[in-house]
Formats: C-alpha cells, structure tokens, sequence
C-alpha cells in the first residue's frame, strides 16, 4: 500500500491573515472554490493545505493519495478502524474512503480515476 499525503485541513484564528502569509510570506499560490480555501507550496503544487476556522473542525484531517481506494479500504477495514464512507465515486474524478484515527482525526484516501468522456 503506497500512501502520499496530498490534503490535510488546518485550523486557523483568522482566515484573512492566513490567506495573507502563506500567500504573501511563504509564496503559497492560493486556491478558493467557494466552499473552501486552499494554499499550496510552489515545489509541491499537488498538495492542499485547508485552511479552517475552529468553529468548522474540532480536530484535523489528512487525505492520502492511493493507487488502489478498494484494497486501501479492505486493509484498513479488516483492523477494525470506524469507517466514516465506503469507497465512492465522485464526479470529479476520484474515488475515496474516509476512515476515523483513534483519536477522531477524518483520514481520507483518494484514487484517480478516468472518466468516461461526455458524449458530444
């Protein structure tokens, strides 16, 4: 199982100032998809840092990304892990599985998948 980290959310006091050093401090680029606001690093433009306000996430979360959603799900599954969601597709091109850490941390593995083009 070949597991790269490639989103986790963290919590932050102010959105506004945050957005403001990642992007203007560290060079972060900024994403916002009008449900939430992402930085990434420019050697690493692949990877999602979510940025919240405590009042949307008590504790944090990460996503992997995997080669195989179904087997990454069946190996966590049979430790007797909570599972938060059974593998899915999502019309955005992955498939995940979410499972919950001892501690109540969400931890979300992620298969790209290809999509069947739209017929013209």
């Amino acid at each position: 199982m070949d597991l790269r980290l490639s989103c986790c959310a963290l919590a932050v006091h102010d959105l506004g100032e945050a957005i403001g050093f990642y992007r203007d401090v560290l060079g972060f680029k900024v994403h916002d998809d009008g449900q939430k606001v992402s930085v990434s690093p420019p050697s690493q433009p692949e990877l999602r840092i979510v940025l919240t306000t405590p009042d949307e996430r008590s504790l944090g979360s990460l996503t992997f990304a995997t080669d195989d959603c179904d087997a990454t799900f069946e190996h966590i599954e049979a430790t007797d892990a909570e599972v938060m969601q059974e593998p899915i597709d999502r019309p955005y091109g992955v498939r995940d599985c979410a499972f919950l850490d001892p501690s109540g941390n969400m931890l979300r593995f992620s298969q790209k998948r290809v999509v069947d083009a739209l017929p013209g």
